[in-house]
């Protein structure tokens, strides 16, 4: 029995399925499927407290390399999406366009850098806030990395028909998308002893990302599944979910004066703000439950998700009543993922269950296991 976090996966949240090419992908099929959840999903949203199960499939190599590529990255998630159907859960998959994380940087000339079988990276082109704001910038839809994610969307559109949700491509805060543009510690200095400039650029990079969203927005259209990327996503949601993962590293202080408000001025251009980020953030629970039009929480919840993984019972207790809802990521066969999300389960909560299970008959205990806590289902 898998006890800690595997080292030697690539992604520990990963599951791997076969590539389905679009022309043999049963859309109709997996129309009605998607169609079945979504009242729940209103129902959900609608709600003072609740529990839904999501069982998230992310398909090897999307998340990576095979980015680069249209044909494959949509066969890789098709395939994803056909396995998904076998596995009892409340909410429907989605696609998304992923093209790397760094794209703000291509809006100052820099491109991507593509490490064997790896993600794309960038490197950081400046060393101070004044060198950021004294540069030349276009919009993300004006370069190549930006144009390349749009005819992606277009792709995935036209080759599914405008029939499958599809998401935002993965948003970064500003503060993640300022670590793209100089050394991270770098950036803390620039925090410290500039306040007023980094304040400056983290407004100018929340401008461009989102001018960029609702390009994206517009295209994807009735398609468009929030809050995106690692969250359980759907039609009947809200919000665009950021990866703030930096927000641990600094002081709240310095987040709430800097930081918050552009969070939120995200979140208010489209329907709430959305928070996640990687690791323990139990100590910034205040700051996040205090963010304006706060929605939804992401975090892991088993050591098998993350080496650093939350504490199920603090969060339990600090988000019950909130009606923010906790998307709460457990990998983990259901004898070890159940216990974090009893110890997460509230009668006043909003969480949904984000599972793991390898097989779909693991998957139907655990699910079965989950909705009959008392007062879960909705």
């Amino acid at each position: 029995m898998a006890t800690g976090f595997n080292t030697d996966l690539r992604d520990s949240q990963a599951t791997i399925t076969p590539p389905i090419a679009p022309e043999k992908f049963d859309l109709e099929a997996y129309a009605d499927y998607e169609a079945r959840l979504l009242e729940s999903n209103r129902r959900f949203r609608q709600a003072d407290s609740g529990l839904l199960v999501y069982r998230r499939f992310r398909a090897d190599g999307v998340f990576y390399d095979q980015c680069r590529d249209f044909e494959k990255s949509l066969s890789l998630q098709l395939g994803a999406l056909q396995a998904s159907m076998a596995y009892k859960a409340d909410i429907a998959n989605f696609l998304e366009p992923w093209y790397g994380i760094g794209y703000i940087a291509s809006c100052f000339g820099a491109d991507y850098v593509w490490p064997p079988e790896q993600a794309p990276a960038v490197e950081p082109m400046f060393e101070t806030c004044a060198d950021i704001l004294a540069a030349d910038v276009k919009p993300i839809d004006q370069t190549p990395i930006g144009r390349h994610m749009l005819e992606m969307i277009e792709y995935f559109l036209d080759k599914t028909k405008g029939k499958l949700p599809i998401s935002f491509t993965d948003i970064q805060s500003p503060l993640n998308m300022m670590s793209y543009l100089m050394p991270i510690t770098d950036m803390f200095m620039e925090m410290m002893d500039e306040p007023e400039a980094t304040a400056q650029v983290a407004s100018l990079i929340t401008d461009l990302l989102i001018d960029f969203l609702k390009k994206q927005q517009n295209l994807i259209g009735d398609c468009l599944a929030r809050p995106g990327h690692g969250f359980a996503s759907s039609r009947a949601f809200t919000g665009a979910g950021e990866s703030d993962d930096n927000a641990v590293m600094i002081s709240e202080d310095d987040y709430t004066e800097i930081f918050q408000p552009l969070d939120e001025r995200i979140g208010a251009a489209f329907g709430g703000t959305v928070f996640h980020s990687c690791g323990n953030w139990g100590g910034k629970i205040n700051m996040v439950k205090g963010m304006g039009g706060i929605v939804t929480a992401d975090g892991a919840f088993s050591a098998q998700t993350d080496p650093s993984p939350n504490d199920p019972a603090l969060f339990g207790e600090q988000f019950a009543g909130s009606g923010i809802v906790l998307n709460a990521r457990a990998v983990g066969a259901p004898d070890e993922a159940f216990p974090a999300f009893q110890q997460l389960w509230k009668p006043n909560q909003k969480l949904i269950c984000v599972t793991y299970c390898q097989t779909p008959e693991e998957q139907a205990r655990l699910y079965d296991m989950l909705h009959s806590m008392e007062g879960a289902n909705v």
